[in-house]
């Protein structure tokens, strides 16, 4: 069964009543180069278990079996059960999960599921959902890579550097993985055909942190939440609606200056060792922070 063809995938759907849903993203492949360049980019082999979220009718799916030991699919539609039910009959080291992956136990998951395979993510993501998603894949610690087509525009924002439209979750994504951007998808290779082009983005996991912290990593991203804080204002007042009560603006502005960075300067155009910087700089000046124990954790 060709699953990206589009006559396929209507009789398909039509032969067991399935209407899309707008409130679950569902933007089905129907340009088969995708899901095999898709796939192809995973880094999926037999040592691998890959978890897909969202599967669709299994186009991307059926490309990752044939790469990869086992996969697993976390899909939220039940109407789908009985689609994937069909398409995937062929493949023995397939299996279905109906529930929703952010209301799972990830680590769990993969423990139980693709144990002792090297674990990947490859996945079609819905729009609405991709900034939990990945927070959550990350958060779970146990990818090496992660590989999802999600929109363009998100995409390059994750892997961009400082200016534009980068922000806290960039920071955080690039904090913990080396994101980049592949190649995009357009348009026209989906059913229906969402309204913005897609990208498909590799997140390899850095296996060290790519800046060294004083203050934890915890405080780390506290600083850098606050420094989006106003996304439109000065760092130094973005800075000062969060650790103001600690903290006059005055004294920010001299942290600031002392970490090498105009007064002026907004949040978005600092990079990953301009916010450790600033980070270890406002620990060690807050009170309670950088003591007694100094030791950042």
């Amino acid at each position: 069964m060709n699953l990206c063809d589009i006559r396929t995938v209507r009789a398909l759907l039509d032969r067991h009543g399935f209407r899309f849903s707008k409130s679950m993203g569902q933007n089905f492949l129907i340009a088969d180069w995708v899901p095999r360049e898709i796939a192809a980019a995973s880094g999926a082999d037999r040592s691998c278990g890959v978890l897909e979220i969202g599967p669709g009718v299994g186009s991307l799916t059926t490309e990752l079996c044939r790469l990869a030991s086992r996969v697993v699919s976390v899909e939220l539609d039940e109407a789908l059960v009985p689609v994937l039910g069909e398409t995937m009959a062929p493949w023995d080291n397939f299996t279905l999960i109906s529930g929703d992956i952010l209301k799972l136990d990830i680590p769990r998951l993969v423990e139980e599921k693709l144990a002792g395979l090297r674990p990947l993510v490859c996945a079609n993501l819905p729009y609405n959902i991709t900034t939990p998603v990945l927070t959550a894949l990350v958060e779970a610690d146990c990818f090496d890579i992660i590989t999802v087509m999600i929109q363009k525009e998100v995409a390059e924002r994750i892997a961009g550097g400082p200016g534009g439209d980068y922000g806290a979750f960039s920071v955080f994504m690039q904090y913990h993985t080396e994101p980049e951007v592949l190649f995009d998808v357009p348009r026209e290779c989906f059913l229906p055909s969402p309204k913005v082009t897609s990208a498909v983005l590799r997140c390899r996991r850095r296996r060290e942190p790519p800046v060294a912290l004083r203050c934890g990593e915890d405080f780390f991203f506290r600083t850098v939440r606050a420094s989006f804080a106003l996304r439109r204002k000065t760092l130094v007042n973005s800075l000062a609606s969060v650790f103001g009560g600690q903290l006059d603006k005055g004294r920010l502005g001299e942290i600031v200056s002392a970490c090498g960075l105009e007064p002026t300067v907004r949040g978005e155009r600092l990079g990953l060792s301009e916010f450790a910087r600033l980070a270890d700089a406002l620990w060690e000046a807050l009170p309670g922070e950088g003591e007694p124990d100094g030791d950042g954790g």
